[in-house]
């Protein structure tokens, strides 16, 4: 497809920058939030109107529109081929006040991808379909990754029966609330998908620090997530000489030192964030006798996530015992590293430089519905650049003209997954 972006089509594609973010901002108005940002939380009344309005477009599209039984909503372009799939797409959730472009930009950027290989190229071999995900943040129910999950075949409905959001509201009373139900669990997951091909902001800055209009993922990182308590013994902060102490801050401050320390001797691209702390009694005028701290971890490579963490371990009992205090580490999250399909990552890289886009390969630091699909189908990602790398805050915000590279990119993606392979 090496003539994607030239001659009269090159032509259509200079209005493409500004009917994304006319897409995006007119998305963005369905939960908008008072404070500048967009809250739009999974089966909100806000997610509700979000999820018919798309629907209207995707109808208005001439595809053939379809929501499943938990609110993934569905716009296809039928092939001859019908028992194959090539699905992009995104999540229509967002976080509490988070930006116009996380998630939302993949489902806009893959509506007006199908709309122009349907306009110029016809019939696909192979079903094109693009997905608004139901959800994938986890910002109102303890439950994240809901859209793909179901799609994939990977949750149970135990899993949410008993959960509530912030204010007592029942998972499933919301979910019925907004007319879906769970999916039949007695059928097995869809056997039609032959790819999945993502596309989002990058939320990080590496793209913008390189100059660089697209981003070929070709991992995301594995995680590994602890809770950290110190406790040492509270008492008066001037009747107790600073040798008799047991100061839960001095030791948990001690700690941390060391171990952003030992991440930065790592180098990239292992991070280590200390994201949460807290202090009992938390008082002006007693030595602090417990300290709650989060560790979160992220590697590409599984053994160094392993090798790091155990590390980590080996020097907060080192630390307590210097100090004097007890310690326990519970690690509440492991999620393995996964890597692309390095067939579509290649695909994607030939097209990008058949149709002179500047990209470059890169990992995602971040968790995406991407990761979920490529348990069972063959998956793929691209970035566009995050300004600043700001993300999950209403200051979020992507040049139009990488927004419109992205697109190319896709577009070129999906003709040879959906049209000549």
């Amino acid at each position: 497809m090496q003539d994607l972006i030239k001659g009269k089509e090159k032509l259509e594609f200079e209005n493409l920058a500004a009917e994304i973010v006319e897409r995006v901002e007119w998305l963005g108005c369905f939960g908008k939030d008072p404070l500048g940002g967009v809250s739009r939380l999974l089966y909100s009344e806000e997610w509700d109107e979000a999820q018919k309005a798309m629907k209207g477009w995707m109808e208005n599209e001439g595809f053939e529109v379809q929501f499943d039984e938990i609110g993934n909503l569905s716009g296809i372009v039928k092939g001859n081929d019908m028992s194959e799939t090539i699905l992009t797409g995104s999540h229509i959730d967002t976080v509490t006040n988070g930006g116009l472009y996380d998630g939302q930009y993949g489902i806009v950027a893959g509506v007006l991808a199908l709309k122009y290989l349907k306009e110029h190229y016809g019939q696909p071999k192979r079903n094109l379909e693009i997905v608004s995900l139901a959800e994938e943040e986890g910002s109102r129910f303890p439950y994240a990754f809901w859209g793909s999950k179901n799609i994939v075949g990977t949750v149970v409905r135990k899993d949410v029966e008993m959960i509530k959001d912030f204010d007592g509201v029942p998972f499933v009373k919301a979910m019925n609330k907004s007319g879906f139900n769970f999916r039949d669990e007695s059928k097995a997951p869809r056997q039609d998908l032959k790819a999945f091909v993502e596309i989002h902001i990058e939320q990080g800055n590496v793209l913008e620090k390189e100059k660089k209009s697209v981003g070929v993922v070709h991992s995301i990182v594995g995680q590994r997530r602890f809770t950290i308590e110190v406790t040492g013994e509270a008492n008066h902060a001037g009747t107790t000489p600073m040798g008799y102490r047991k100061d839960a801050v001095y030791a948990a401050s001690h700690m941390i030192y060391e171990l952003i320390s030992l991440a930065k001797q790592q180098g990239d691209p292992l991070v280590m964030t200390v994201g949460k702390m807290e202090v009992k009694p938390n008082i002006v005028n007693v030595v602090p006798g417990t300290v709650i701290f989060t560790v979160d971890v992220r590697h590409t490579d599984k053994n160094a996530i392993n090798q790091f963490t155990e590390m980590l371990s080996k020097n907060i009992v080192e630390i307590s015992q210097e100090h004097g205090v007890e310690t326990s580490i519970e690690m509440w999250l492991d999620a393995d590293p996964v890597s692309m399909d390095p067939r579509i990552v290649e695909i994607i890289e030939r097209q990008c430089r058949n149709n002179s886009l500047n990209y470059k390969l890169i990992h995602s630091g971040a968790g995406h519905d991407a990761q979920i699909f490529a348990e069972t189908v063959p998956t793929a990602m691209l970035f566009v650049p995050s300004r600043n790398g700001i993300s999950h805050n209403p200051a979020e915000y992507t040049e139009p003209a990488d927004l419109a590279e992205g697109v190319k990119a896709l577009i070129a993606t999906l003709y040879e997954l959906a049209y000549i392979e």
